[in-house]
């Protein structure tokens, strides 16, 4: 049975995520900071018919990740599939306005948070036969969609959020080159009504992990490195 670890995974994305994956057939962990949430989300997903384990994982704590790695080494020794998906949206005043002690906290969810759980759980990963990191990013963190001027009327300029997931494709792109035998993508899930943007988008949640469940799923001789949308391959 493939084993999976979701963060983040209380609402919104990372909630469709778990459910998807486990309505599948996998072992999926269900990763949220508050752990009342977090039961009361894998309890919903229990009364919907999808059993899920939760694990307590604030993203931001080298303990509790550390915790996290101990309870999956115990229910499975091995981990096939991480999704990196726990994030914020950070203030959105203008570029001008923004304070480099604003945008701390969101970097430590949304950059740093990755990199402490990719690390951690390296050792379960390579322990598995085949297996796959999936990075949540966002088209807002692209260059090439920032630059498009279709976008200007559209998107104001932000520094934070755009910031943080332009830095997490690069980090996405480094840990495909060295980590040899690992899959690790990174996701545009579109413009999807969650919390994030007060649910405005105009995807479902549904539409929105299409292509995090896609790449969940990848082979061992399928793409690395890349940056995908549920439609196909997003620029850099």
């Amino acid at each position: 049975m493939t084993t999976a670890l979701v963060t983040g995974a209380n609402k919104g994305l990372g909630r469709e995520t778990v459910r998807r994956l486990a309505a599948a057939g996998w072992d999926v962990f269900l990763g949220a900071r508050d752990e009342a949430r977090g039961r009361k989300a894998a309890a919903e997903l229990a009364d919907d018919g999808v059993t899920v384990r939760f694990v307590p994982l604030d993203v931001t704590s080298d303990e509790s990740v550390a915790a996290a790695v101990d309870t999956v080494q115990a229910h499975a020794g091995r981990l096939d599939v991480l999704v990196n998906n726990a994030g914020v949206g950070g203030p959105p005043n203008p570029p001008a306005e923004v304070r480099a002690d604003d945008l701390r906290q969101l970097f430590e969810v949304n950059v740093f948070g990755p990199v402490r759980v990719t690390n951690a759980f390296l050792p379960l990963l390579r322990a598995a036969e085949k297996p796959r990191i999936v990075m949540v990013s966002s088209g807002m963190g692209s260059f090439a969609v920032s630059n498009d001027p279709r976008w200007f009327g559209l998107v104001p300029p932000t520094l934070g959020y755009p910031a943080s997931k332009a830095a997490l494709n690069m980090i996405t792109s480094q840990y495909a080159r060295a980590l040899d035998g690992v899959r690790i993508n990174a996701v545009d899930p579109g413009y999807t009504a969650t919390d994030l943007n007060g649910h405005t988008g105009t995807q479902t949640v549904s539409e929105g992990t299409d292509a995090i469940v896609r790449l969940a799923g990848l082979g061992s001789n399928e793409p690395t490195g890349g940056f995908f949308n549920r439609e196909g391959v997003v620029p850099w």
